[in-house]
């Protein structure tokens, strides 16, 4: 009974990352930071789509979520990752808009990569963060709300307070920047992770 309780008290505490999926979601975007989250104990990692039924990725991976939007209480949110995907590029997903800003403006961490950094711009959520995306040219046309071109840096993935923003040809510094902002891991461990995953490097 006593270890019972302990788990229990334990699971409570956990923080929860919750990924947002969707038809044609890109689905290496997010390949190399999930499977670290989901074995670590320090956080809950929660799949969620608009209705909660199968989604299809762009590489053809059928996936049941967690949950659906619907039953997604934001106080429960504590870290959110958008994966890209060319429904972005169509505005769509714009039902997860009053989620998104209800995190962006308690302070929540958001973590958007490739088509769904486009999404936060077009919320304004980069006007006033250093941020990237896949260039420049593309995020003002897609976004034609976007105005924070004097933020945007052309690196691979970029950390600016409480947001992650990534390129689509950087999955592997997107999950590092995850990890950061995280604390999943320590400093060295993360450079361990990182050179070993893009460099085939090992070092004890």
């Amino acid at each position: 009974m006593k270890s019972s309780a302990n788990n229990e008290t334990f699971s409570k505490v956990k923080k929860e990352i919750y990924v947002f999926l969707f038809d044609g979601y890109s689905d290496w975007e997010i390949s190399f930071l999930t499977p670290e989250i989901n074995r670590s104990e320090k956080f809950g990692l929660v799949y969620f789509s608009k209705n909660g039924n199968v989604i299809t990725s762009m590489g053809g991976l059928q996936v049941k979520p967690t949950t659906s939007l619907n039953n997604i209480k934001a106080e429960e949110v504590d870290f959110l990752i958008l994966p890209g995907g060319t429904t972005w590029d169509k505005g769509e997903n714009k039902e997860i808009e009053h989620l998104t800003l209800e995190l962006f403006e308690t302070g929540k961490s958001i973590a958007a990569i490739c088509a769904a950094t486009s999404f936060l711009g077009q919320l304004g959520i980069l006007n006033n963060l250093k941020h990237t995306s896949n260039d420049l040219g593309y995020l003002k046309a897609i976004a034609t709300n976007y105005c924070g071109d004097q933020n945007y840096l052309n690196s691979l993935a970029v950390t600016d307070k409480n947001i992650i923003t990534a390129k689509g040809i950087a999955p592997i510094e997107f999950a590092r920047e995850v990890f950061r902002k995280t604390e999943l891991k320590s400093d060295d461990e993360i450079e361990k992770w990182f050179q070993l995953f893009k460099n085939g490097i090992w070092s004890e």
